[in-house]
């Protein structure tokens, strides 16, 4: 992390989500450092700031909760995935963050980035806010394996479905397995 870090999250995150958006309420939408939100803030932003928000955290807190248990053990701190959203998604000491400024690569190699949509991915490309080069695997989902990046739907229900989803946590998987070898 560095001090153009924007965002919702642990100064310590292993995993970083990158959104385009960022939530039209005071602080977050003039937020310009990086941080921890409290207990019930999650939701207080869903109901704020519509539908849309409630699905991007609902879908991070299932994407978390859905990793292999035995190598992402510190995401399985609740019985369920809506209880580990209210407890500890983007707090501190959750080692996750939602970032709102684009990913600095190569700064730590234990971080896994992943990019939420195809058409930010390639905004940040194009404008040059990020140097990677990752291949697309299909039409919803690309990795670059040297930088621990994955792209993947939009944090959305219809878009990230649970089979989309448990496409993705075995894409970690795989980028955290190799990484171990």
């Amino acid at each position: 992390m560095t001090k153009d870090t924007i965002g919702l999250g642990c100064p310590q995150f292993k995993i970083a989500v990158y959104i385009a958006n960022r939530p039209e309420i005071e602080p977050y939408s003039f937020l310009d450092s990086l941080i921890s939100v409290s207990e019930g803030e999650i939701t207080h932003i869903g109901t704020h700031c519509g539908n849309g928000w409630r699905k991007v955290f609902n879908v991070y807190a299932k994407l978390l909760y859905a990793l292999d248990k035995r190598h992402f053990a510190e995401f399985q701190t609740a019985q369920t995935w809506q209880q580990y959203r209210e407890q500890s998604l983007l707090q501190t000491n959750s080692k996750t963050a939602l970032l709102f400024s684009p990913p600095q690569l190569g700064l730590d190699d234990d971080i896994l980035h992943i990019i939420c949509g195809r058409t930010y991915a390639n905004e940040l490309q194009r404008s040059a806010k990020i140097n990677s080069q990752w291949v697309w695997l299909n039409e919803e989902f690309a990795v670059d394996k040297k930088n621990q990046l994955i792209v993947c739907p939009y944090f959305d229900y219809r878009q990230l479905s649970n089979i989309k989803i448990e496409f993705l946590t075995q894409l970690i998987l795989s980028l955290r397995h190799r990484e171990s070898e």
